[in-house]
């Protein structure tokens, strides 16, 4: 056994989460995906049985009350609030990340011209998962404001007295590199705009601190470092303060200040709760909160000291194990400035990751020449990280 497979177990050895492999469902492979989607939490295949067998079997519209349905979008959007830092009552859970982009921009402009009506820019980040600058678009059509494409690091030189909304992502989906959340809000309310953050890539790997940092609005997948399951629904963080100034540009009945009045005129229910559109993906959004049953007593400070182990680990065995040359990291080496994952630019990356996965380490390619390697703390250890490296070494020799 050479030094670092020894020092990988010594670490797993040592780790203080290391339990918590037991709770998902995992094999022999070494799974670095988790950063598109997470691994199957142990206890959900049981807890659906029961959702669809009794719950909708047997009790059918009566589990909308008996059942707790009709509160699952804010009693799970709970259970996130601490792994974001935010307190109870300022997250719903509901519709994809998409649908929650734009309610958030929306209503971010539409706050930003009550107050003044000359603010017609949105700043999106230049270098967002392409969704969001789809998104970005359209409500800058609606709204009738220019859309400014701009990197992170140059948001603050473009902020001006015309911008309304700025929509960034927390970590790049292709990098992984962390942006400065607390100093771009700080930034951002400056200029008396209104901050719009992308988590998908952060919620669950890292603290965020949303009411610490008075982020404005935010927006998350759950699927990734949260295990809610492919197209879990996702979840809308409104400030408490913000609540009542909320203007959704998707009213539906669930938002409604009485639902079931059946009324022509729409009155915004208070709360969180104006998040909410239509009925509620029920069987997604139970198996989600089935999923988060995981992070019971974990704090996300120690999820996150675990990551960046992980990830220091994973670079020097790849500096060590790989052919010199053959690739080039484009993950940040300062911690500050890293998520959960690492990137790597190689020439052949496609063919390179399907070798990869035939070996039995699960990674992802993005065009044209990116490896991407995600680390969740709650199932990866550092034997894993090691049989990475070497399989990569290997393939690339």
């Amino acid at each position: 056994m050479d030094e670092l497979a020894l020092r990988a177990r010594q670490s797993d050895a040592a780790d203080p989460l290391a339990a918590l492999r037991a709770r998902f469902v995992l094999d022999g492979t070494v799974y670095l995906d988790g950063n598109s989607l997470g691994a199957l939490p142990a206890a959900v295949p049981g807890r659906m049985e029961d959702v669809v067998r009794r719950q909708w079997g047997e009790l059918r519209i009566r589990s909308w009350d008996e059942s707790g349905w009709w509160t699952a979008p804010e009693r799970v959007g709970d259970r996130i609030a601490p792994l974001v830092g935010a307190a109870p009552g300022q997250i719903v859970v509901g519709d994809s990340t998409s649908v929650n982009v734009f309610k958030a921009v929306v209503a971010a402009v539409r706050m930003a011209r009550a107050a003044d009506d000359g603010r017609d820019e949105i700043l999106v980040d230049a270098t967002t998962f392409p969704t969001d600058g789809y998104i970005a678009g359209s409500a800058a059509r609606m709204t009738g404001c220019t859309l400014v494409p701009v990197t992170p690091d140059q948001v603050p030189q473009a902020l001006s007295g015309r911008t309304a909304a700025v929509l960034l992502n927390h970590v790049d989906y292709r990098t992984g590199r962390l942006h400065d959340l607390p100093g771009l809000t700080a930034a951002v309310h400056a200029a008396g705009a209104y901050a719009v953050w992308d988590l998908c890539h952060s919620a669950g790997a890292l603290p965020v601190g949303l009411d610490g940092h008075g982020v404005d609005l935010a927006v998350g997948c759950t699927y990734k470092y949260l295990n809610g399951g492919p197209g879990s629904p996702a979840f809308l963080y409104v400030r408490r303060d913000l609540q009542d100034r909320f203007d959704s540009p998707l009213p539906g009945w669930n938002s409604h200040a009485e639902p079931f009045g059946m009324r022509s005129a729409y009155e915004p229910a208070g709360g969180a709760l104006r998040g909410r559109v239509g009925t509620p993906d029920i069987l997604s959004l139970l198996a989600l909160e089935a999923a988060l049953e995981v992070w019971d007593g974990v704090p996300v400070e120690a999820v996150r000291a675990k990551s960046l182990a992980l990830t220091d680990f994973f670079l020097e065995c790849v500096a060590a194990r790989v052919p010199a040359g053959r690739v080039e990291s484009l993950t940040p080496a300062a911690h500050a400035e890293r998520g959960s994952q690492v990137a790597l630019r190689c020439a052949d990356a496609g063919e390179v990751m399907k070798r990869l996965i035939e070996a039995g380490v699960v990674g992802d390619f993005r065009h044209p020449d990116v490896l991407r390697f995600g680390f969740t703390p709650l199932y990866v250890g550092f034997a894993d990280v090691d049989r990475a490296a070497r399989v990569l070494a290997r393939t690339l020799a």
